[in-house]
Order: C-alpha cells, then sequence, then structure tokens
C-alpha cells in the first residue's frame, strides 16, 4: 500500500488501549496505530505509573490515517462506537481515569471538529457524555509490548473475552454500513 501525500493523526483515549489499538485498525483508511499515554503530568511515563492513576495520563492511541481515504469526523464517528462515552473514568470493567474518554487535538480545525462530532453523539443519547475534549501537550508512545497486542496474543484471557467480542460486533456493524 502506498502512503498517502499527507497523512493525519488524532490521539484518543476510550478504556484499555489494546481495544482501541485492535478496534482502529479494522478502520478502511487508517494507516497505523501507536498505543501510549497522553493529558498527564509525568515526563515519559512508564505503564506501572500510568496504572496507578496518579500521573494523569490516559491510555489512549495515535491513529493515523489517510485524509482521502476516511476524514476525521469519520474516524471520530468510529471512536463514539468503539466505547461508552457517558461513563465517567472507565470502560465496562477497566475502571480508573487511566481509562477515560478522551480526544486529544493537535489543532484548532481538530478542535472544531472533535466538538462537532462530540455534539452530534450527544444527540443520539440520552446520557450526558464524559469525553473530554483537551489540547495535546505530548504524545509518549507505550513500551514496544503493548504495540498491536491483540494480533500478537489473541489466545490471552483478556483478547478472548474483551476484545474478540468487540471485535467482531464492529466487523458486523463495518460490514452492514459498506453494503449500505
Amino acid at each position: 500500500m502506498s502512503l498517502p501525500a499527507k497523512s493525519s493523526t488524532i490521539v484518543v483515549g476510550g478504556g484499555c488501549f489494546w481495544c482501541l489499538d485492535a478496534s482502529f485498525q479494522l478502520l478502511t483508511g487508517v494507516i497505523h496505530v501507536t498505543c501510549g499515554y497522553a493529558g498527564g503530568k509525568v515526563e515519559n511515563p512508564s505503564y506501572e505509573q500510568v496504572y496507578t492513576d496518579q500521573t494523569g495520563h490516559a491510555e489512549v492511541v495515535e491513529v493515523e490515517f489517510d485524509p482521502t481515504r476516511i476524514p476525521l469526523e469519520g474516524v471520530l464517528g468510529f471512536f463514539w462506537q468503539l466505547h461508552d462515552p457517558t461513563q465517567t473514568d472507565g470502560q465496562g470493567e477497566d475502571l480508573g481515569t487511566r481509562y477515560r474518554s478522551v480526544i486529544f487535538y493537535a489543532n484548532e480545525a481538530q478542535k472544531l471538529v472533535a466538538e462537532k462530532s462530540r455534539a452530534a453523539e450527544q444527540a443520539a443519547l440520552a446520557g450526558p457524555i464524559a469525553t473530554e475534549i483537551a489540547p495535546l501537550v505530548k504524545f509518549w508512545r507505550a513500551e514496544p509490548y503493548h504495540q498491536n497486542y491483540f494480533a500478537r496474543h489473541p489466545e490471552r484471557a483478556y483478547c478472548t473475552a474483551v476484545i474478540k467480542p468487540k471485535l467482531r460486533k464492529l466487523q458486523s456493524v463495518l460490514n452492514s454500513s459498506s453494503q449500505s
């Protein structure tokens, strides 16, 4: 696959970054997904530090995408399907501020798209959205063993119990939307 002349990135969090990583890889137009940390006060945090919920960081993914194949609006539209944006500080059984729902924007244009996307999603939901929209100060790449985790360890308990069912559901949604 040839790379586009200019790709774009957005950093988002919504639960465990292993789930987000595997999920965004399903989306046509996504070039690369990188697990990492953002939104905290500690320089170059480790997973062990972030896990304490004392650094202020969230587990996030940096999604690199081809805007000629999928616009930011499409990436964020998919983001809302990946998690429950009304849950505060966690997703499902993954609890803590490190698992919060957040969109980190790199510029004012991304901020406007994110705000418009959140407003549209809010209109479709009964409960209030907890998703933060904040400026990206720094994205810290997570340790190598977190990258592409599901693809390398599909047999692990978390992968079979949480990620695999989510991917089946998302693939079904993507297949039905591509047929319409």
